[in-house]
This record gives structure tokens, C-alpha cells and sequence, in this order.
């Protein structure tokens, strides 16, 4: 019997991913700098903590103007003006010479933030095969998660420079990046198809979006990945090792490190298992591994069990994502536009990012951090819930042909 052949990954997303890694390492370069350099103008730890959210806060508030701009303008031209927009107030935060210019010229960047997160997005529904979709978004999550790995560590050497060093190294890349994605995607701007014009895409609405089951059930565990994954994990994990384990923020450190590492091993299956599999049973098993790991790290009682679980939720993590990305562009289809749906998408995931951190902090002052963790886990949980009542997205034609293709290959 002959093989299916595997269905490569379109050139113009392999662009994307390359892309994604060269965002993912920018950010990274700056942010371990960015609370330091906001305190180099005299301000406290509060302040210095509302620069770094800034940044978030204006990706929430703007998304939905960024949805409209998607739909009227097309997505090629609206992914390099967000980059431009975050090269150009990236640059300008080295040049900053007080603390409000820091906090505006900060903010501004995530306006641009989010015209390209939701354009990339865009893109990879038009353009990936949808029998392929759990792997290209797999593979898309990756290389934002190896920038992300190694963006802090480079960081940390060019602000050996200077505190302005990593702004100014990371705004020429993002320019090298616009440069680079407007020159090889210059055949998939608007809304035709590479190497042609398509007839104009209907465009998919948020109410009717919403009246499919997995886009709604996609939007809770968005939010709820957010909240722990985004939100608690980086402001909890760090004051829970220290007052709970009296370990130094080296083992905080590890642990986001283990974190990383879980997820990066899931993204290495999870997206072709989508694929093969179906979107919904990936999606359920990263949401019960999560949560069941996020709130067993408020009951670890040594630096050991610490870093496992840590590790645990990273895990699903990496199971969670790639199949919930592929079930939303399901939803959208290749031949609609979805601009104001993807970034309600995106929305729900920053929202769970801001509310997660500030109630966690709050259990974790009033309860205690066991509280606090439970909680994030009960979050993640509920979602779980919510999708065992979702269809799902993924076409058993298309899962059959996956799966047949893999058994050909292994009989072969």
C-alpha cells in the first residue's frame, strides 16, 4: 500500500514561525531589564510593576479595533505595522528620559503587540491546511516558547552594556522582522490567497462565533490558561518558593524553567495528537493536568515535589494549547474572516492574566497560598467542564485521513 504523503507546512507560516522566535527572544531580552530600568527614575516597586503591565493593559484595550483593522485592511499589512508600532516605542523606552515617558512609550507597544498577534493568527487559519492545524500550531507555540527561554538570558548579558542596550537590540530586530515578513508574505496581503486573488472572505461575526459550542467553550479555558499559565504563574510561583519553601529566587527561577520544560516536551506530540486525534480530547487533557498540577503546588512541601508539579503543569500546559488554537481556527475556517472573533480570543486570555494575578495575590494574603492555587486549578477545572459539552471542530474525514497516513507510515 502507498503512504500518504505528510502534508508539509505552507513556506508563508514557516515565515511566521521564524517570525514568532524573533518576537519571542525581543521580548525576552527586555523584560528582565524593564522593572530595573523603570526604577532608575526613582520610583518604587508599584510603579515600576504598573510599567510592565502597561504593556498588557493597552493589548486588552486595543484588541478590538485590532480585530476591525484585520477585517478592513487584510492581514499581511496590519501584522507589519504592529510591528513597527512596538520596534518604534521599543526604541523610543531606551531614549526615554523620565518615568512617564518610560510608562506611555511602554503602553504604545502593546497596541502593536496585539495588531500582530491577532494578524499571525489570522494568517495560520488562512493559510494551514486544516488537517494540519493542531501541528502548525504546535510548532508555532514552540518557537515562541524557545525565544521566550533564551530572550531573558541574552537580556541579562547585553544589560551588562547598559539598561537601554536590550531596547534598541530588540527594536532592530523587530525591524529586520518587518522587513523580512512584508517581502516574503508579500503574496498573501489582503484577503487572497497566495500567489492570487480570492473573492472577498465573509466575515465571521463575534455572536455567531459564540453560538458554537467550542468557541465558547475555547474562550473559558483561554481565559482560565491565562489566569495560570500567563497570570499566577509568573507572580505567585516566585513568593511561593520564598515564603512557603524558604528558597532563593534561583529555585523560582528553575521552576519557571520546569515549566517551560514540560510544556516544550507536550508541544513536541500535541499538535499532530490534535490532529489525529481531535481537538477535544487534547484539550480536556491539558485543562485536568493543569489544573490538577497547579493546585497540588499549593500543598508542595519541599523543593523536589516543587519542581515536579511545576514541570506537571507545564505539561499540560503544552497539551492544552496547540489543539484549543486549532478548534478556534476551526471555528473560523479558512474561508472567512474572523478578525473580531480571534481578538476576542486573545482577549479572554489577557483578561485571565490581570484578574488571575490580583485575586490569587488576595486569597493568597487572606487564605494563604494553598487557597490561592486551589483556586487557579478550580479555574482551569471549570473549563474543563464546560468543554465536555463542546463539539468537536475537527472533521472525521479529516481525522480518519490523519490518522490512516500514520498507519501506513508505521506498517511501511
Amino acid at each position: 500500500m502507498a503512504s500518504t504523503p505528510r502534508i508539509p507546512i505552507p513556506r508563508e507560516i514557516k515565515v511566521l514561525i521564524a517570525a514568532a522566535f524573533l518576537i519571542a527572544l525581543g521580548f525576552g531580552l527586555v523584560a528582565p531589564v524593564l522593572p530595573q530600568f523603570a526604577q532608575s527614575f526613582n520610583v518604587g516597586v508599584a510603579a515600576s510593576s504598573v510599567v510592565v503591565s502597561a504593556f498588557a493593559f493597552t493589548r486588552l484595550v486595543f484588541a478590538p479595533a485590532g480585530g476591525a483593522l484585520l477585517e478592513k485592511l487584510g492581514e499581511r499589512p496590519v501584522y507589519v505595522m504592529g510591528l513597527l508600532i512596538v520596534a518604534l516605542s521599543t526604541a523610543a523606552c531606551a531614549f526615554a528620559g523620565s518615568y512617564w515617558q518610560l510608562l506611555i512609550f511602554r503602553g504604545l507597544g502593546g497596541i502593536g503587540s496585539t495588531m500582530f498577534t491577532i494578524s499571525a493568527m489570522a494568517l495560520i487559519i488562512r493559510l494551514a491546511p486544516p488537517a494540519i492545524r493542531g501541528r502548525i500550531s504546535g510548532a508555532y507555540a514552540s518557537s515562541f516558547l524557545l525565544g521566550n527561554i533564551g530572550g531573558p538570558l541574552l537580556g541579562g548579558l547585553l544589560a551588562g552594556f547598559g539598561l537601554r542596550v536590550p531596547f534598541l537590540v530588540y527594536a532592530a530586530a523587530l525591524l529586520v522582522a518587518a522587513v523580512v515578513v512584508a517581502f516574503l508574505l508579500r503574496d498573501a496581503s489582503g484577503t487572497g490567497a497566495p500567489g492570487g486573488t480570492a473573492p472577498e472572505r465573509v466575515h465571521l461575526s463575534v455572536r455567531e462565533a459564540l453560538s458554537d459550542s467550542a468557541y465558547r467553550a475555547a474562550m473559558v479555558s483561554s481565559f482560565a490558561n491565562g489566569w495560570s499559565s500567563f497570570g499566577v504563574r509568573n507572580s505567585l510561583l516566585p513568593l511561593f518558593a520564598a515564603a512557603v519553601l524558604s528558597a532563593g529566587p534561583e529555585i523560582a527561577g528553575i521552576s519557571l524553567t520546569a515549566f517551560a520544560a514540560g510544556t516544550a516536551l507536550a508541544l513536541t506530540f500535541s499538535g499532530r495528537l490534535a490532529d489525529s486525534w481531535g481537538r477535544k480530547p487534547l484539550v480536556i487533557t491539558g485543562l485536568a493536568v493543569n489544573a490538577a498540577a497547579t493546585a497540588a503546588i499549593g500543598f508542595s512541601g519541599s523543593v523536589a515535589m516543587f519542581l515536579v508539579v511545576s514541570a506537571v503543569a507545564g505539561l499540560g500546559t503544552g497539551l492544552l494549547n496547540p489543539a484549543q488554537q486549532a478548534a478556534v481556527a476551526d471555528v473560523v475556517g479558512s474561508g472567512r474572516s474572523g478578525g473580531k472573533v480571534l481578538a476576542a480570543f486573545q482577549m479572554s486570555a489577557d483578561t485571565g492574566a490581570i484578574i488571575g494575578p490580583i485575586l490569587a495575590g488576595v486569597l493568597a494574603d487572606q487564605l494563604g497560598y494553598t487557597w490561592a492555587f486551589a483556586v487557579t486549578g478550580a479555574v482551569a477545572a471549570l473549563a474543563l467542564l464546560i468543554w465536555l459539552s463542546a463539539r468537536e471542530t475537527l472533521a472525521p474525514e479529516q481525522r480518519l485521513a490523519r490518522t490512516r497516513g500514520s498507519r501506513t507510515t508505521i506498517e511501511e
